[in-house]
């Protein structure tokens, strides 16, 4: 299993960041590694929400279905995940309101199938790119976040 944790400030109000933050067609503006969103069922604010998303590690599109099991709005998200060969995912997204904006904390957890084997080939192929992205996604979040409470 591999974790990556991340965390930014945010000049926006937490009921917006989270707003951006669950809406599942907006993942394509803003997670670098998204490309499609399909099958979208229930509210992103509502326990039963689930999507497929289409993601891209390496030049490798592969779909990840998702899963909303707990949400307190504004506040907190945990989806899990179901990934190619029965790989599964973890994400948690917490929001704290702090100085008129939000501090927002995600970490992601990542289960390779096969066991030590698909940890190791998980490891090698992946290398410290999903901490790369993590924050790279975070900071797309903040400029998109911030622009519309400029705009």
């Amino acid at each position: 299993m591999s974790a990556v944790e991340a965390e930014i400030f945010i000049n926006a109000p937490v009921e917006e960041v989270f707003a951006l933050a669950m809406d599942p067609y907006g993942t394509l503006d803003w997670v670098t590694i998204a490309r499609d969103v399909k099958d979208v069922k229930g509210e992103p604010t509502d326990r039963g929400f689930e999507m497929k998303q289409q993601l891209v590690l390496r030049g490798v599109p592969f779909w990840v279905t998702w899963d909303l099991v707990e949400v307190d709005p504004p506040t907190y998200a945990r989806y899990e995940g179901q990934g190619p060969m029965r790989s599964k995912a973890f994400i948690e997204n917490r929001l704290i309101a702090q100085d008129g904006g939000t501090l927002y904390r995600y970490r992601n957890e990542f289960r390779a199938p096969f066991g030590p084997l698909g940890s190791t080939a998980e490891r090698l192929l992946a290398g410290g790119m999903a901490q790369r992205e993590a924050h790279a996604s975070l900071e797309n979040l903040k400029r998109l976040a911030e622009s519309r409470v400029r705009a």
